[in-house]
Formats: structure tokens, C-alpha cells, sequence
């Protein structure tokens, strides 16, 4: 997830103008969610993808990005949580609209790698309040908003973190990894 200095996500209309992103970011994410089989997002956050990456690849000016991300966006099992999309239609998706503790927790017992959850701040902070995310994978761009959407604003109790990864790219982001400490 994307995140300023200051610890927003958005601004407060929900702007992302700020975010900061090159060919470096995309290659190097690229390769990690390549180890990635299932997709989570927010309604929103779905919304948005769903109606770019199937055809992304498809375009005649089509980046070397948006071919991989394409690709990979069409096989990767999507989960949404929203109470008002309905998964009728939508291909390898599902969508988790109650009981999300224990939907949450049946998908991770399932083989399979990684779970990823991409943008959506209201998903996000409904699965902190259930202590329900392992890592951040946050990536810190170089501004201070002052105002917006805050990434912490719904933790309840501490959340304790160990530090498994951190890299600077040119563009003046830095990449933090973090790992959810539940001794």
C-alpha cells in the first residue's frame, strides 16, 4: 500500500495524485506478486481494477507493465470484501459480504501462497480491527499530506512489527516489510 509520511493513504477527497510510482517500483512488485495467488481488495479498489487490468494488455500503447500486471491480474483468485457488490458474473472472484473473521481465516488455511490485499483502506482497517493482517508491505512516498485518509486511524490495541525488508528507489519511495509480532 501506498502511504505518505505522515501515514495517509488518500487525501482527504480520496486523491492519489501524490503517490509516486516508476518502471522500478513496477518491475520490482511485479516479481513479488508474481509468488502471489490471491488478490484482496475493497469494493472500491475492485471496481477500479476491474475495469482497467483484464484489457490493459489488449491496448496498442500498452507499457511493459501493463502487460505483466495484465497477465497476472487475469489469474490471480480475486477475494472483494463488500456488502453490496453481488459475485454474480465476475470471474474467479469471490465475494465476502459477512463473517469475515472466519472467511478471512478458511482462505488462509487453503494451500496456495500469499495473500495480498492492494489498496482499499476501509477493507484494510476492517481487518485490523479483527487482527486479521500478518504484514505491511508499505510503501512510503516522500510527502507530508497534513490531512487525508489515514492508513492507522481504526487500531484498536497496539499491533507490534518486526522490520523483514526496507528498499530506497530513485524516485525518492522506500519500500517497508513489515511482519505482524502475535507472541
Amino acid at each position: 500500500m501506498h502511504i505518505s509520511l505522515d501515514g495517509f493513504v488518500a487525501g482527504p477527497n480520496g486523491e492519489m495524485n501524490w503517490i509516486k510510482v516508476d518502471q522500478d517500483i513496477f518491475d520490482h512488485v511485479e516479481q513479488r506478486i508474481s509468488r502471489t495467488d490471491t488478490a484482496m481488495y475493497g469494493r472500491t479498489t475492485f471496481e477500479m481494477m476491474e475495469s482497467y487490468w483484464p484489457t490493459a494488455a489488449d491496448k496498442p500503447d500498452a507499457s511493459k507493465h501493463d502487460i505483466e500486471h495484465s497477465k497476472w491480474y487475469k489469474k490471480v483468485r480475486k477475494v472483494v470484501i463488500s456488502n453490496t457488490l453481488s459475485g454474480e458474473g465476475l470471474t474467479n472472484t469471490t465475494v465476502i459480504a459477512s463473517n469475515l473473521a472466519e472467511r478471512i481465516n478458511d482462505l488462509k488455511k487453503q494451500p496456495g501462497s500469499d495473500i495480498a490485499l492492494f489498496g482499499s483502506p476501509r477493507a484494510t482497517h476492517s481487518l485490523m480491527q479483527l487482527d486479521l493482517i500478518d504484514g505491511y508491505w508499505l510503501f512510503v512516498n516522500p510527502i507530508i499530506l497534513g490531512q487525508g485518509v489515514p492508513l492507522f486511524a481504526k487500531v484498536k490495541n497496539h499491533i507490534n512489527l518486526s522490520l523483514i525488508g526496507s528498499r530506497p528507489f530513485n524516485c525518492g519511495v522506500t519500500e517497508l516489510d513489515y511482519v505482524v509480532n502475535r507472541d
